[in-house]
């Protein structure tokens, strides 16, 4: 390994010139492609296995004319104060209203409250279903002005106006602090490398490869309906690996300048080892992220493969353009030790220079490492406590923001209907086997209606064949209750009995009932991703280090670190600690792919931290120095350039809080915790403490297993030349 990617890393140097062509020409391919792709639509949400989802696909077939995919809006009106929405005035407002909705192109139906029987018991607030042809990414903007000045025209004539549904969803975006994340990322590299130029490499690398990623996820994402949230977390992750991977080889050429090579050779030593560390890195963030494809939820797949490929294109910019912008850069770019121009001087000082911080930590851990391990486990443990108190749930109206329209018309449904009334379940009875359909329906009513925490049983609906009907049911609870998920079990148990006495079958489905299936799905699938993903960065991990307890050891860090960051997530988006400071306006429960999607992007970068700095102790332990030394040694090339990536990647995920999406939001706030544990608790503390009470143990392996195992040379062992072995002697 490390001597291919040496060969790789001069031939780019050398061919400088056509290495930048041929990114160049693909950044500009992929940005054509993008610029002339069609519009994304929003993206389909299926959950295949589901009953929801089964029940989905049977309306589709036997309701062929519902537009079950298209976007709806309740208009939801209330009267003043002292009025009723049955008062003469107040009606012929609403007629006119509803008369003006069905006007519009791609309005599918419109329900009058009055006929439809939408007026609340006590006469006050009334609502008007409107349905569209199409779904609500795919929406007009005439279409949803319409909307807004109709409903503007009854609040002038005195009514109170709110429009909940689908239709009025706006396409989300990050905000100005995702420049402010690029900015911080670029101050961070100037101080650690004390040259514009230095810095500067990273951040282009980085760019380029997002550019290209992004730009092919847009000209794709028509076709393979990708929305919009699937380049926006390409785009959050690979910037941050991006950027670190080209920090990881500049650093590292800097250093091979020091030792006093030339910088062709400086270049391929570079990419032959920390080159192999960033393979190994990006492998197992591509296997985290690629492994969420069995969770079986198509969008979670897709946002995994297009945030892998993203991660992919960022490994292959390392090690091909990085290598090509140093040739560009020439002696732009300084050895280790000298300060270029914006910093300091351009001539190394004469005094020997005290040993750094990365030095000094690692030599009190390696004192007292059993405090700092119980420190750093005990720290992180408390972290993780709210996350005992996890809900999980996927956000409807009610977790919107209380200045919405959305959020208003919610709070307006439920005062007029009940709770419940704003998480219908829409039951459907599939009677195509049945030998008297009608009476199949009239048992499903009746046996639904003797549940409990039922408050209305509509009457079925048939279709114009017979032998489907739907039968809408609205329950006494919220939707995201418990009780309200009792019922939806207790529809679903009931329909055994039905499907024994009348051959038909019951389904659930709408979207309370889709919400609870996506969250079932969930848990059930994240003991098998955990296996998975874990497992195979473990056989992975033992071959780049060549031991069982450094991946052991990795993999319970790796824990501690997703437990703390989500216990983070609890206390502000469930709890509201320090709501308002991150502009969370609505706390609810933590999204349902929230826990899973965690496990896989910080199980990924949790050990692209461990394997930067462990390869480096490893490398010095080979080369003859003692464990506790090793670590040391490991602390002083690597502590700062790891403390810089992380600093970088946190300020990249932090910038994605502003984001107006609250899954955005939640995932880069998660992220940014859990890199922050990962980076400077787990790796900088809990790591060398278990490495320095373990000694040699740590790098133990079976000799069977040793001699079965490949040798990736991740140290670049076969880099070394007789005058490298030579000054190991004399430094021994």
């Amino acid at each position: 390994m490390a001597t291919f990617l040496y060969k790789l890393g001069r031939i780019s140097f050398r061919r400088r010139h056509l290495v930048a062509l041929i990114w160049v020409a693909l950044l500009t391919l992929a940005g054509v492609g993008a610029a002339s792709a069609p519009a994304a639509g929003n993206s389909s949400f299926s959950i295949p296995g589901t009953e929801a989802q089964k029940a989905f696909d049977l309306l589709e077939q036997r309701f062929p004319g519902m537009s079950a995919d298209g976007a709806t809006a309740r208009v939801v009106f209330k009267a003043p104060s002292g009025e009723k929405m049955t008062d003469p005035g107040n009606k012929a407002t609403v007629q006119e209203t509803v008369k003006e909705l069905a006007d519009g192109s791609e309005v599918a139906s419109v329900t009058d409250p009055y006929r439809a029987k939408a007026v609340s018991k006590d006469g006050t607030i009334a609502y008007a279903q409107v349905s569209y042809k199409v779904s609500g990414m795919e929406l007009d903007d005439a279409a949803k002005d319409a909307l807004q000045d109709t409903a503007q025209d009854a609040r002038e004539a005195g009514l109170t106006v709110e429009i909940g549904g689908d239709a009025l969803q706006a396409v989300p975006h990050t905000g100005s602090s995702e420049i402010i994340g690029i900015a911080v990322a670029a101050v961070v590299l100037v101080i650690t490398f004390g040259s514009l130029v230095a810095a500067g490499l990273p951040l282009l690398t980085a760019l380029i490869g997002v550019g290209i990623g992004v730009s092919s996820i847009t000209a794709l994402a028509s076709a393979l309906d990708l929305g919009s949230t699937t380049s926006t977390l390409a785009m959050m992750i690979g910037l941050a690996v991006g950027i670190d991977y080209a920090l990881f080889i500049v650093s590292r050429y800097r250093a091979e300048l020091a030792e006093g090579r030339d910088r062709e050779e400086a270049v391929g030593r570079a990419v032959g080892t920390a080159g192999s560390a960033v393979v190994f890195a990006g492998l197992t963030v591509v296997i985290a992220l690629v492994g969420l494809s069995v969770v079986n939820i198509p969008m979670l797949t897709k946002m995994g493969i297009a945030a892998a490929g993203t991660v992919a294109i960022a490994v292959l910019i390392a090690l091909t353009m990085v290598p090509a912008l140093l040739g560009y850069a020439g002696r732009r770019v300084k050895p280790a030790g000298e300060k270029g121009k914006l910093l300091g001087r351009s001539k190394k000082q004469d005094k020997p220079a005290k040993p750094n911080l990365g030095t000094r930590w690692a030599s009190f851990v390696v004192r007292r490492p059993i405090a700092v391990l119980l420190l750093g486990v005990v720290g992180l443990g408390a972290a993780a406590v709210p996350a005992a108190s996890l809900e999980l749930g996927l956000p409807d109206d009610g977790s919107q923001p209380t200045s919405t329209t959305q959020r208003r018309a919610y709070d307006l449904l439920s005062e007029g209907f009940g709770p419940g009334f704003n998480g219908p379940l829409m039951v459907v009875v599939d009677a195509k086997g049945s030998d008297d359909p009608k009476a199949a329906f009239t048992a499903t009513g009746d046996e639904i209606k003797g549940l409990k925490d039922v408050v209305t049983v509509t009457p079925a609906q048939p279709n114009k064949a017979g032998d489907t009907a739907t039968i809408t049911v609205i329950p006494g609870s919220k939707p995201s209750s418990v009780t309200t998920e009792n019922l939806v079990h207790g529809i679903r148990d009931a329909g055994a009995g039905i499907k024994a006495d009348t051959d038909a079958n019951v389904l659930v489905t709408g979207s309370t009932a889709m919400n609870i299936d996506v969250s079932e799905k969930l848990n059930d699938a994240l003991v098998p991703y955990l296996v998975l993903v874990v497992g195979l960065a473990f056989l992975l991990l033992i071959v780049v280090f060549r031991s069982i307890l450094v991946p052991l050891k990795a993999a319970l860090g790796f824990l501690l670190s997703v437990m703390a960051a989500l216990g983070a997530v609890v206390a502000v988006f469930q709890w509201g600690w320090l709501a308002d400071l991150m502009g969370v306006e609505q706390t609810g429960p933590v999204m349902s792919m929230m826990p899973i999607f965690m496990v896989g992007v910080v199980f990924g970068l949790a050990m692209d931290y461990e394997v930067f700095l462990v390869t480096r102790m490893r490398e010095a332990y080979v080369h003859g120095e003692k464990p506790a030394q090793a670590v040391v040694t490991g602390f002083r090339h690597g502590a700062r350039v790891v403390t810089a990536a992380a600093v970088i990647m946190m300020a990249v995920f932090a910038g994605f809080i502003g984001s107006s999406e609250s899954m955005v939001k939640m995932i880069g706030f998660g992220l940014a915790i859990a890199v922050f544990s990962d980076a400077f608790v787990v790796r900088m503390a809990i790591v060398p403490a278990v490495l320095a009470l373990l000694g040699r143990k740590a790098w133990w392996l079976p000799k069977w297993l040793d001699r079965v195992l490949p040798n990736v040379d991740v140290e670049g062992e076969g880099l070394r030349t007789a005058d490298d072995k030579d000054k190991e002697l004399v430094h021994a």
